[in-house]
């Protein structure tokens, strides 16, 4: 009978659909009356149909929607976390009785370990899709593949060899089981990453390849060859396709993106391409300055470029092409200098610098949260672990690679320098 009423002192007032509500009304007094009676009955005896049916038909300043105040203290709790610009984690407790704020205690600051198995400069580094691997190359001709333990501890898996010249980038196949591995205007290698075979050698006669990658559905790869140009090739050598022309440059970055439509390459000094392979359309992002290196964002939707003059921009490519953020504060005059997208979310920035020390900035706001301290030499890379929010490595020219963690985190383990590995207490 309360629902009788409200429908004839209530609703009926407000003259919305007269029909429906006299539909509703039957339902309420007899549902076997009119219309369907399966539908009819099914109606009389489900209550949420029936509220849900009424908040299709009234305004909400009538009647509130379903789980509005669920929605509402969830809207609160993400707004709050968005506000933290050091929230880090998925565990993190929020509540609506205080503010919520972390601490700068949840981004990877202390040195947890120093890996030393290179015996020159490291260049370039990248953690696995699966977070269980890290690769490494360097100026020593060689590249290492790492294995990261449960527990967060990282060892020598394999050792790489076979590059005449020093190797200046590796890069993961999209189910982490092989490696591409490029030497500086040289030859790439694929390597499988559980035995450390060398499987294939890509190379061009008479030209050097300066930088490699993957098709998303792994049946490919591509390069970037010293003529300039991109070319594709399947798994066993045979080349499928060369996007001749001034795509790539000497030294460049190269990425494409997980629909395998579209590659990015630095096509000039100050200028990157965005080629959709498909639609055969160009697209070009100019810089004021030199463009050194970039990075891909994992959704595809913004794109990280390290400039000449001490900047980095942050890029938005989804739809119209407009610069969104830029970071201050670490140091390149002579080196490429690399950084990367990372923690919860990727709501990070981290950069190497030739002060020898890691920046991290808040990706959002870009305040500046922490400069790491520890190598003693210029940081030439960074990367951040994709499933260990709180795992970050660093590569430098003091030939070493630290991983950051929590400064709360204990690494009980004894010194293992014969796997070119030390254990810290966070000391530098």
């Amino acid at each position: 009978m309360d629902a009788l009423k409200t429908l004839r002192t209530e609703i009926v007032p407000l003259c919305i659909n007269g029909s429906r509500v006299r539909e509703l009304s039957s339902c309420i007094v007899s549902p076997s009356f009119g219309g369907t009676p399966g539908k009819n009955i099914a109606r009389a005896k489900s209550r949420p149909k029936l509220l849900e049916d009424l908040q299709k038909l009234l305004p909400p300043t009538v009647m509130i929607l379903e789980r509005r105040l669920e929605h509402l203290v969830e809207q609160a709790l993400v707004l709050q976390r968005d506000a933290c610009i050091f929230h880090n984690s998925l565990n993190e407790e929020m509540s609506l009785y205080t503010d919520h704020r972390c601490g700068r205690d949840q981004i990877p600051s202390r040195t947890l370990q120093i890996l030393q198995a290179h015996s020159d400069e490291v260049w370039f580094l990248q953690f696995s899709h699966n977070g269980k691997y890290l690769a490494s190359s360097s100026s020593d001709r060689s590249a290492i593949i790492w294995e990261v333990d449960v527990n967060g501890c990282v060892s020598l898996k394999h050792r790489l060899s076979g590059h005449q010249k020093p190797v200046s980038i590796v890069s993961w196949s999209p189910d982490d089981h092989q490696l591409l591995t490029c030497g500086v205007e040289e030859v790439v290698r694929r390597w499988d990453v559980s035995s450390g075979e060398c499987l294939h050698v890509y190379e061009k006669p008479g030209l050097g390849l300066v930088s490699c990658g993957w098709f998303p559905d792994g049946k490919w790869i591509f390069s970037g060859v010293s003529d300039k140009s991109i070319c594709m090739w399947e798994l066993d050598g045979k080349e499928l396709e060369c996007w001749k022309g001034q795509r790539t440059l000497r030294i460049s970055d190269l990425e494409i993106t997980s629909d395998g439509k579209q590659i990015i390459s630095t096509c000039r000094d100050n200028a990157i391409l965005l080629l959709d392979r498909e639609a055969k359309v160009e697209i070009l992002i100019e810089e004021d300055q030199t463009i050194t290196s970039f990075s891909l964002s994992r959704d595809n939707r913004f794109l990280l470029v390290n400039l000449l003059n001490q900047e980095i921009h942050l890029w938005s490519i989804e739809g119209e092409i407009k610069l969104v953020a830029k970071y201050k504060g670490h140091k390149r005059t002579r080196f490429v200098i690399r950084s990367c997208f990372g923690g919860l979310e990727q709501a990070f920035i981290a950069s190497g610098s030739e002060d020898s020390q890691v920046y991290v900035w808040h990706r959002g706001s870009g305040e500046l949260i922490k400069a790491l301290p520890g190598h003693s030499g210029a940081v030439n890379c960074v990367s951040w672990n994709p499933t260990n929010t709180h795992m970050l490595a660093s590569a430098s020219d003091d030939r070493t690679i630290r991983i950051w963690g929590l400064n709360e985190l204990k690494v009980k383990h004894k010194d293992a320098r014969s796997n070119g590995v030390h254990y810290c207490n966070g000391g530098t």
